[in-house]
């Protein structure tokens, strides 16, 4: 079984239906100074319009933007000691901007479902999957149920 695939099982009527599901973080980069402020919220809506149709589909499990740069905080410790930095940790073209944390059969259906994401048309998307580690805290969102879909 790879990293982050799970089989469960749920009973309709007499019929018990596998699932295999693998979770993807698909992260948004993206020069944040690229957009107006109208751009961003037409990004935000429809994004929101995206996120709706993907949890439709039993594939949505979060999404969120990110604020500027400019709010971040770094943390780092060496040595015992912990020094706070204000903004990010380097300085890059493209600046994390938001997620969204998917449900999918495979890579190719999170390639598609990436390829999708607004922001995407500004900034690329990098498709992560989800390493599962036995023993952490359950999470609402990573393990809320979802209608059955089938898998390949």
């Amino acid at each position: 079984m790879g990293a982050g695939t799970v089989f469960t099982t749920e009973t309709r009527g007499t019929e018990e239906t596998w699932r295999k599901d693998m979770q993807y973080m698909l992260l948004i980069y993206l020069d944040e100074k690229a957009l107006s402020e109208c751009e961003r919220e037409g990004c935000y809506e429809e994004s929101t319009q995206f996120a709706h149709q993907l949890n439709t589909s039993g594939q949505y499990m979060a999404a969120a933007p990110l604020y500027p740069t400019s709010t971040a905080t770094s943390v780092r410790v060496r040595g015992g000691k912990r020094l706070v930095t204000d903004g990010p940790f380097a300085e890059t073209r493209e600046q994390l901007g938001g997620f969204f944390l998917i449900d999918a059969n495979d890579l190719d259906e999170a390639i598609d479902i990436a390829a999708r994401i607004p922001a995407g048309r500004w900034g690329t998307v990098e498709i992560r999957p989800v390493l599962e580690i036995p023993g952490l805290p359950e999470s609402a969102f990573v393990r809320r149920q979802s209608p059955v879909r089938a898998a390949d």
